[in-house]
């Protein structure tokens, strides 16, 4: 896990090995979320360039009888 700082305008620096791993380049467009006290950047991508992100994830879930129709 990263440590960042927030500088005094309000700015921080996405460690180089997280946008190596996402893939992030300058000019990515990020939506940024707030939740209680946490903050998501979620970077906003064509859905073509999203093809495959999910790769090998386990879709699996256990099912109640009773959700079952």
């Amino acid at each position: 896990m990263s440590t960042v700082t927030l500088s005094s305008k309000y700015q921080v620096v996405i460690p180089k090995e997280v946008r190596n791993s996402i893939g992030l380049t300058a000019g990515t467009s990020l939506e940024i979320m707030a939740y209680d006290n946490r903050i998501e950047l979620i970077p906003i991508m064509p859905m073509q360039k999203m093809k495959g992100i999910f790769k090998g994830m386990d879709t699996s879930f256990a099912r109640d009888e009773e959700d079952r129709v």
